[in-house]
């Protein structure tokens, strides 16, 4: 009964450990992971700022899009074959790939993190991901209301209530840890094989 309990404390522990995680570039860890699980042959990343998480992913991926409207992103890329740049905005970009008929397989979004962009930009990347494409929004769980300053998560998170109830074309999750990863998949029915 002693070991018992002990054993109940310790996961108790390991449990708030996790609640309480102070890492916030573990999603680069994790969607690295994914990643090298899935190889999509496609992947676009929305809001690449250094390149930090975009350059790593080149080895799991046949073609990748870095998309900022900053044009000084696109200097942290590395040259390679696969990868192209592109200096918009994540409205222009998604209105041009939906006219040319181009898609996707993974889908990272990590632009502007306000509750209308944020929506917006699920939007118009739900209209180029292939069907079971995976899109991973990112800064989805705020520590607390200090995270939630337009410099860090803002108040994108608060879009995710509304889309995951808006249809169910998609099904979401979100990892509650700070600042978060909403998963999403294209879901045209459970399994490809029925």
């Amino acid at each position: 009964m002693i070991i018992k309990i002990s054993n109940l404390i310790n996961k108790a522990k390991v449990s708030l450990l996790f609640r309480k995680r102070n890492d916030s570039k573990w999603h680069i860890n994790f969607i690295l992971h994914l990643i090298s699980i899935i190889k999509p042959a496609s992947y676009l990343e929305v809001g690449i700022f250094h390149c930090g998480l975009f350059n790593q992913v080149i080895p799991y991926v046949d073609s990748l899009v870095g998309l900022d409207m900053d044009s000084s992103a696109g200097t942290y890329m590395k040259t390679n074959s696969k990868c192209e740049f592109i200096n918009s905005t994540s409205s222009d970009f998604f209105k041009q790939q939906i006219k040319l008929g181009r898609k996707f397989d993974f889908i990272f979004i990590d632009g502007d993190h306000s509750k209308e962009a944020v929506e917006a930009d699920f939007l118009g990347a739900f209209e180029v991901l292939n069907d079971n494409g995976i899109i991973l929004l990112h800064d989805t769980y705020p520590l607390n209301i200090a995270a939630t300053t337009r410099d860090r998560c803002d108040d994108g998170y608060q879009a995710l209530d509304k889309l995951s109830r808006l249809t169910n074309k998609w099904e979401m999750m979100t990892i509650p840890i700070h600042p978060g990863i909403t998963l999403c998949r294209k879901r045209i029915k459970q399994v490809d094989w029925e």
